[in-house]
């Protein structure tokens, strides 16, 4: 079984890889262009390729297995019309994203950005008007992986979790759940509102002037997921307007950002450069996922984290 992998595992990885079975076609994806030795390729390991190959000229591929943890980059009408099937890497960036969500939360209320900038003028002064995060309500749009690990942390800061998921369904860690549909009439209750859903047709500027206007006055937000759940334009106004007191940002919807984007200059934003999944952890949690799948795939078993591209998750 060959298997075309686009992203440079160490050596030793690639030879456990090629240990399962798998006779290895590699490619790197930021140079990669179609040679007919693709065609022979079975399954598919890699980030996003497909805007330089064509997946409708690999007539073997049968399965995609996604390094990225989101699958917007996939062309689904092909993907579907050829039958193939995709898995992601739901949970390899869980953890250091979590924390990133818990740091950016302590920053906000306890001004971090302000004594930053302090220290840079080297002026000493204090600031009485910090906050706790205790006993403050956290809400999440997206209840997966990302959010659970999250929730799991805040819990031991004495915060009350609420999340907003498709159906309402119950997840550990989270003290109560509703479905998307409740998010205008419950969204008030939020002191932190977290965007951690996936970035479908769906949820495309799913957060808008309605959600905003049913926000408490002074809400916090983050946003790790994708800059396009929110309309920018909006939470830029509502920046303004005060309606939201912070936001930490590490995606947007245009990336990089744009150097003329107002977002940069507002001092009640923080920024980060689609950063929050880094960690010493993740190239080895990128292979264990790839690793664990090519080993249940030639041995005919269940895959772990299937996509379903009707539902989008």
């Amino acid at each position: 079984m060959k298997a075309l992998i686009t992203f440079k595992y160490k050596d030793e990885e690639m030879k456990l890889l090629e240990d399962l079975g798998y006779e290895i076609i590699f490619k790197d994806e930021r140079e990669i262009s179609f040679s007919d030795e693709m065609k022979a390729a079975d399954i598919m390991v890699c980030f996003d390729p497909f805007d330089k190959i064509d997946i409708d000229l690999f007539p073997k591929l049968k399965w995609i297995q996604l390094l990225s943890a989101g699958i917007n980059q996939v062309p689904v009408d092909k993907v579907l019309k050829n039958n193939i099937l995709i898995t992601n890497n739901r949970g390899g960036y869980s953890i250091p994203i979590a924390e990133w969500i818990v740091l950016k939360a302590l920053e906000m209320v306890k001004n971090s950005k302000e004594f930053y900038n302090k220290q840079n003028e080297k002026i000493w002064k204090m600031d009485t008007s910090l906050l706790e995060i205790y006993g403050k309500i956290v809400g999440f749009l997206g209840t997966g992986s990302i959010a659970q690990e999250a929730a799991k942390r805040l819990e031991a800061f004495g915060v009350k979790i609420l999340g907003f998921n498709r159906s309402g369904r119950d997840v550990e860690h989270f003290h109560q759940c509703y479905s998307i549909d409740k998010m205008n009439q419950l969204i008030s209750q939020c002191d932190f509102f977290v965007i951690a859903t996936p970035y479908t047709e769906e949820t495309h500027h799913l957060v808008d002037q309605e959600v905003f206007s049913n926000m408490k006055d002074g809400t916090y937000i983050i946003n790790i997921a994708r800059g396009s759940i929110i309309d920018e334009e909006v939470l830029v106004e509502n920046l303004r307007s005060g309606k939201i007191r912070k936001a930490a940002l590490d995606v947007f919807e245009t990336e990089p950002l744009p150097n003329d984007s107002p977002l940069w200059d507002m001092e009640n934003v923080i920024i980060s450069p689609h950063n929050s999944w880094a960690s010493e952890m993740y190239k080895r949690r990128r292979f264990e996922i790839a690793y664990q799948n090519m080993k249940r795939y030639i041995n005919n078993e269940e895959l772990i984290n299937v996509i379903d591209l009707m539902k989008g998750y």
